[in-house]
């Protein structure tokens, strides 16, 4: 059998045929099309039908909508891919396994397309990954460049999660969690921060820079590393790859902070490659220019608000800069990029309100994205707020009442979680009563309905509503604006 952290696709016969277990997930979705792409014959199953599984079988590939061990006989793959999500009693991995067929786990299977490229780019980072991948794979194609992308999410110009393209050039996000990244090979790593996250997988901050750590030192001699340079989680993760580089008589990779100031880096000692200068906000929209040491300068003008999204633009700018991109696309790419499915989208107009969903389960994110939204024009914000698993939810509990304090009005649906079976004792009441026993305004709901009926009696004309968390909250805004 194939060792599964070593393989490529060049190991893997022609015409085989891959079975994607999820299929429907945002990430499988994806790799499902790469695969069929790249010349196997995919089938998979979702226990969920939904409009990514039909795309899919529009173009041709065999969905099954249930996850029965009759589906395999019937398919007959030589591979099965599966997420994390997917336990081992599951049918179709039972029998797959009685059939000794090859299981990979998703982020294996995503490892192995990064070592078949030339070139990859490798999105890391708590925070920002989406739209940093996005916003470099448009910087490559405004080149001229041919890139394959793969990303957590849908983006427009792509009609779904990826894009197949040549096999010089591979962008792909790179999630720590369960220490998927360790499987990727990066010729380019970027990191655009380290924050507490995941918590089912790293108990402390300690163990999550330790990880980031680990996947430094998967980085090619002669490549490139790219990095928020004020991040000090960042700086101590590079300390301990250097000291495992120079126990392995290896050459660091080269080094390339960013910044938005002309402060000395913790991460280099030294001021940043790439800087943010002369700052300005248009209609809360931010304007700078983009300063390369030593190269030039460029200004743009963001799509998307926020001051985090300066930093998602420089660490793109950083990373498509040294793998051929020039500054007049990064400019161009930046000015026209209108954001990731879910990253700050504006999905219309509900009772002269404006309707925004983000992403943003994590305390950081939430403050971040609020403050961005406190920046556009509106009268108030009616925040609408879902907090993604019980784990995460207890350990940075505190986190969650301080980020969302200060909001006038926080509306709180019921924690969501689909990879656990203890809550641990943990609701989306709790945090809404601790915000109101602190003076803030918050409220809990069960029923979706009678969320919705609040937010009719909450909101005026020139509002925003601000819809926060997984997707299962996200498509209150498809619901209020269909």
């Amino acid at each position: 059998m194939l060792e599964p952290k070593a393989f490529t696709l060049n190991d893997i016969e022609k015409n085989a045929r891959i079975y994607f277990i999820g299929i429907g997930g945002i990430s499988m979705n994806g790799l499902a099309r790469l695969a069929k792409h790249a010349g196997f014959i995919v089938g998979g199953s979702d226990n969920h039908p939904s409009e990514r599984t039909a795309v899919l079988e529009e173009q041709g590939i065999k969905i099954y909508n249930s996850q029965i061990a009759s589906n395999i006989d019937d398919f007959k793959p030589d591979y099965l891919v599966k997420t994390a999500a997917i336990l081992p009693h599951n049918e179709e991995v039972r029998r797959a396994s009685e059939l000794g067929l090859q299981i990979f786990d998703r982020a294996e299977f995503l490892g192995a397309f990064t070592r078949t490229y030339k070139n990859v780019i490798n999105v890391s980072g708590t925070h920002g990954k989406t739209t940093t991948t996005s916003m470099i794979s448009l910087m490559l194609l405004d080149e001229g460049l041919d890139p394959t992308v793969h990303l957590g999410a849908d983006l427009d110009i792509f009609n779904g999660t990826v894009r197949a393209g040549s096999h010089d050039l591979l962008v792909s996000e790179a999630c720590e969690f369960n220490r998927s990244f360790l499987n990727f090979s990066s010729t380019t790593a970027v990191i655009t921060n380290i924050d507490h996250d995941h918590v089912d997988c790293y108990p402390t901050i300690g163990d999550v820079i330790d990880v980031f750590a680990d996947f430094i030192k998967l980085v090619g001699d002669e490549g490139y590393l790219v990095v928020s340079g004020h991040d000090g989680n960042i700086a101590t993760a590079v300390k301990e790859a250097q000291g495992y580089f120079a126990e392995e008589g290896r050459s660091f990779p080269k080094v390339i902070t960013c910044a938005t100031d002309n402060e000395v880096c913790e991460v280099s000692g030294s001021t940043a490659d790439f800087i943010a200068d002369n700052i300005t906000f248009n209609n809360g929209l931010p304007e700078f220019d983009i300063v390369v040491k030593g190269e030039g300068s460029v200004r743009v003008s963001l799509r998307i608000p926020g001051r985090h999204n300066i930093s998602n633009a420089l660490n793109a700018a950083a990373a498509a800069y040294l793998n051929g991109a020039s500054l007049e696309s990064v400019k161009s790419a930046l000015n026209s990029f209108g954001g990731a499915d879910g990253r700050y989208t504006v999905k219309g107009r509900y009772k002269g309100c404006d309707v925004v969903v983000d992403y943003a389960h994590h305390p950081t994110a939430a403050r971040a994205t609020i403050e961005a939204a406190s920046n556009m024009p509106h009268n108030d914000i009616l925040v609408v707020f879902q907090p993604l698993t019980f784990n995460r939810t207890k350990l940075l509990f505190e986190d969650y009442v301080t980020s969302l304090l200060p909001c006038k009005k926080v509306l709180f649906a019921e924690i969501f979680s689909d990879r656990e079976s203890d809550n641990l004792g943990m609701s989306s009441r709790m945090i809404s009563d601790e915000i109101n026993k602190r003076g803030g305004d918050a409220e809990f709901f069960e029923d979706r309905e009678e969320l919705k009926k609040r937010i009719d009696e909450l909101i005026n004309p020139g509002d925003i509503i601000l819809i926060l968390g997984p997707e299962d909250i996200r498509t209150l805004g498809d619901e209020l604006c269909p």
